[in-house]
């Protein structure tokens, strides 16, 4: 066994978990480093980190809307209606990033996305994804479809499996 497939078990017999984030440092967020924290938690936007020991392995922003953003702008009206109607039923993934280069943060950050959908018994997770090689490339490897090309961003929907 190499030492890459040796780390990367080791990583993967240690226990994670799915924790919601209050305070984070947004400049450490490469896709959206302009949204600020105030506007990550509100309108029920929330922050959840993948925790291991005392450390954040990665990290994903959700908002909740009842429809499918195109826009950063769009990501807000919507997640505002949600809001006030109480109406959301799709999350949104609108950044997606590892604090560590290790193999699988990313991918077990969107499985726990998915687990924590089920149980908030939402409909939907798609993304609001930069229009980049290694978005398009992340999201397919971790079974996503591409749903939506758009002029500034690209969705991506993941399957709440029900069973």
């Amino acid at each position: 066994m190499t030492p890459i497939v040796k780390k990367a078990l080791g990583w993967f017999q240690k226990k994670s978990n799915f924790v919601r984030l209050y305070n984070i440092d947004v400049s450490q967020d490469p896709v959206r480093p302009e949204l600020s924290l105030r506007w990550r938690t509100s309108f029920d936007r929330q922050i959840y980190g993948l925790k291991q020991g005392d450390q954040i392995q990665a990290v994903v922003c959700l908002a909740f809307t009842n429809d499918i953003p195109h826009t950063v702008r769009e990501l807000d009206l919507m997640s505002r209606v949600s809001k006030y109607e109480k109406s959301a039923d799709i999350a949104i993934a609108y950044t997606v990033w590892s604090n560590k280069k290790r193999v699988g943060a990313g991918r077990e950050i969107m499985k726990e996305v998915l687990e924590y959908a089920k149980k908030q018994h939402l409909q939907r997770v798609v993304t609001l994804s930069p229009l980049t090689p290694l978005a398009t490339h992340f999201h397919i490897k971790c079974g996503a479809k591409l749903i939506s090309l758009n002029s500034e961003t690209q969705n991506f929907e993941y399957i709440i499996r029900k069973n």
